[in-house]
């Protein structure tokens, strides 16, 4: 089985298809995660984020691996492990860049695919239901207010140890879903079939809950 989990930053796509993928005994897989490893690498390396060709060229050598753990993933980026280092803000700021160039997103929605290939899967990001996996069998999108996301996303930040203000946080947000969405190539939207949630006023459970409500009633079916 294959579910789908697509949203914009901050509507809790993450953290609820991580307790689904645990509930369920499912594979997570974090495709934000490999563009944030992928956009880590072209500032370590010294590469230009808007050089389009030097970045799709570093990343189509670089080892970018996921590994489920009991707490949930780790990330890591040439056996080296970066799953705090992804968070940054400085990384944030490219990273919406870095996932538009095609060979990037060719090259990673392949390594996505290929570990859904023989898993029963949960994968989130933004073109999931609509690229990745557009026959997926359950396909969901988290909504949330742009507040609530901001404040979801400062908290994150401040328990890895990242400065930030909420305005900081608010305006970043509004900038990535700005150029997510524009985008021609994998523009996030509602994939078709998709069941919508909004999650501002839920809690992580309640979310949970309704994503597992979902996936009981089809196998019951």
């Amino acid at each position: 089985m294959i579910i789908s989990i697509d949203g914009p930053a901050g509507s809790g796509k993450s953290t609820t298809a991580k307790f689904v993928a645990k509930k369920l005994g499912f594979l997570y897989i974090d495709t934000g995660a490999m563009y944030r490893a992928a956009t880590l690498l072209t500032l370590i390396t010294g590469t230009n984020p808007q050089n389009e060709l030097a970045v799709a060229h570093l990343v189509r050598d670089a080892d970018i691996k996921m590994i489920n753990v009991e707490d949930g993933i780790r990330v890591l980026l040439n056996n080296e492990d970066v799953t705090k280092r992804i968070r940054t803000p400085e990384v944030t700021k490219f990273v919406s860049l870095v996932s538009t160039y095609r060979a990037v997103r060719d090259h990673l929605v392949s390594l996505q695919r290929e570990m859904g290939e023989n898993n029963n899967v949960v994968c989130e990001g933004r073109d999931i239901g609509t690229v990745v996996f557009p026959n997926a069998d359950i396909k969901i999108y988290l909504t949330c207010s742009i507040d609530e996301r901001a404040k979801r996303r400062l908290a994150d930040l401040q328990r890895a140890n990242v400065k930030a203000t909420f305005d900081e946080v608010k305006r970043d947000i509004l900038r990535r879903d700005k150029i997510d969405s524009e985008r021609k190539l994998s523009p996030l939207k509602i994939p078709e079939g998709a069941i919508t949630i909004d999650t501002t006023n839920l809690t992580i459970e309640e979310q949970v809950q309704k994503v597992l409500d979902l996936v009981y009633s089809l196998q019951g079916a």
